[in-house]
């Protein structure tokens, strides 16, 4: 019987939430419950020097806004806590001193300013120097120094840090990879990685390792920046004489164009978010924008991306957050990296927005047009709507547009040049006299009365339609004009029609 699917999103509180983070929250989250398994947020904050308050807040609020809800975790609680790594510190020592009795580990007291020598010497020379099986009897640490000493300097409080001991002769550390396949790799090229710090907390590769198995996860999905770690944590796995999880390391997400992976440099120049929500960095006060807080649509979001780094083998685009999690198959995860399309994006978005009765837009536009649309009744936010979301890519574009709550005061002088002849003023006025004998205003009678005026007057569209137009928005673009009259109202249309026709005399 195979064990139950049990997968974690480990992020550090470090800063913002990048997309690549909620791609990876959001593959865990799929294939949790395409396997009915169990989803768990673990905050991996043992990096204190780096920790940026709001970051955690920042994480889960993100979470929220996509609809990913971890099953475990600090906040949702669980058999398996701490879900904070600073929380963990007893098991981390106990582990550790394990690996030290067993010979997998060593206590390591060099200074910062010769290992930093190290490196500049060789570099001089042209190579590069690390702290593995071949140097590290050079070194002061556990391994070349007498017990005495090692005493002696722990007595004194002397810094030390405690290292992975790689075999000393070379063997084939195999990687199996969910997405990539095997991967091995010789341990003789592989360095004697720190497990604690000097400040006495664990590094990543320690503390995930030992979280990872005491909290039974079954997969490891996670960033392919990740991928030159796992021969480390296979080692350690080993080490420990535990079972490794399945691992399935994603692919980057590339910049738009050229080479590299998508950072916020490219953001700013291309102008488009990274983050899902605006993040202000305490420290600096520095700000990003986020999908949210742009208008984006916590659906199109997520579709996005799902599809960077992820394809159902057709040519299907969308889908909704339960679609996904039957779709989901880590099988059909690409190795190579996936180009981020901000414009993509977009196209997202405006799918949502344009998706479904229209009707379920009625509650958000009115928050969004505020005391403007106040008075407003679900008949009119419908009746904008209706016109409006095939010409937007974000709801909150509507409550901007002016000439819904007051007629123009101002004209398109460009439009009026080309399209205001000396007579179109006497046609607007006769058009205004049939539309006032109409007895039902509505979009059909509307159109049906102005197809007739132009056909007694024997006039095409253009004649008419786009003077109309101008006359009751300002602009040459917009909706259908009889459906923009109707929710104007007769009263009201003809009050902008008389208006226009004196404000643009030729």
């Amino acid at each position: 019987m195979n064990s139950p699917v049990r997968v974690r999103f480990a992020p550090s509180p470090t800063g913002p939430l990048h997309l690549g983070g909620v791609r990876t929250a959001l593959y865990n989250y799929l294939f949790a419950k395409k396997n009915n398994g169990t989803f768990i947020l673990r905050i991996e904050d043992t990096d204190q020097t780096r920790f940026v308050p709001g970051a955690e807040e920042y994480i889960r609020e993100s979470l929220k806004w996509c609809g990913i809800a971890p099953d475990e975790g600090d906040v949702e609680g669980g058999s398996f806590g701490p879900y904070k790594q600073s929380q963990r510190s007893e098991l981390y020592a106990k582990e550790v001193a394990k690996l030290i009795e067993a010979g997998w580990a060593y206590k390591a007291f060099d200074a910062p300013e010769a290992l930093a020598e190290k490196r500049q010497a060789a570099e001089q020379n042209g190579t590069v120097w690390q702290y593995d099986a071949k140097t590290r009897l050079e070194m002061q640490n556990s391994l070349t120094l007498s017990q005495e000493k090692v005493d002696d300097l722990e007595s004194k409080g002397h810094a030390f840090t405690i290292r992975f001991k790689m075999p000393e002769e070379s063997t084939t550390v195999c990687v199996q990879d969910e997405i990539r396949g095997e991967i091995n790799v010789l341990s003789e090229v592989l360095d004697d990685k720190v497990l604690v710090k000097a400040d006495g907390l664990p590094t990543y590769h320690l503390a995930n390792v030992i979280d990872d198995h005491y909290m039974q996860i079954s997969h490891v999905i996670r960033g392919e920046e990740w991928l030159p770690s796992a021969p480390l944590h296979v080692m350690l796995y080993e080490a420990f004489g535990w079972s490794p999880p399945k691992f399935a390391h994603l692919p980057l997400i590339l910049k738009p164009t050229g080479n590299g992976k998508l950072s916020k440099r490219d953001g700013d120049k291309g102008g488009f978010p990274i983050f899902p929500l605006d993040w202000t960095d305490p420290t600096s006060e520095s700000s990003s924008p986020g999908y949210r807080e742009q208008g984006y649509l916590p659906e199109a979001f997520l579709n996005m991306l799902l599809l960077l780094g992820w394809s159902s083998g057709d040519d299907r685009e969308l889908y909704s957050l339960e679609e996904a999690v039957q779709a989901f198959d880590l099988n059909r995860v690409i190795k190579s990296g996936a180009r981020f399309n901000p414009d993509k994006t977009l196209w997202f978005n405006e799918q949502y927005l344009r998706s479904g009765d229209p009707s379920r837009w009625i509650q958000s536009l009115r928050d969004l047009g505020e005391e403007k649309m106040a008075g407003w009744t679900d008949s009119q936010c419908a009746h904008v709507l209706n016109m409006f979301l095939e010409r937007v890519q974000f709801l909150h574009e509507i409550p901007a547009i002016d000439y819904l709550f007051q007629g123009p005061t101002s004209f398109d002088e460009q439009l009026i040049k080309k399209k205001w002849k000396a007579e179109t003023g006497g046609y607007l006025t006769e058009l205004a006299a049939v539309l006032e004998q109409l007895d039902v205003f509505n979009s059909a009678s509307i159109e049906a009365a102005f197809r007739g005026f132009l056909e007694a007057k024997q006039l095409g569209f253009g004649a008419v339609l786009l003077p109309f137009r101008i006359a009751l928005t300002g602009t040459g673009g917009g909706p259908s004009m009889f459906d923009f009259a109707e929710f104007l109202g007769q009263e009201e249309t003809l009050s902008r029609l008389r208006f226009g026709i004196e404000a643009i005399k030729q």
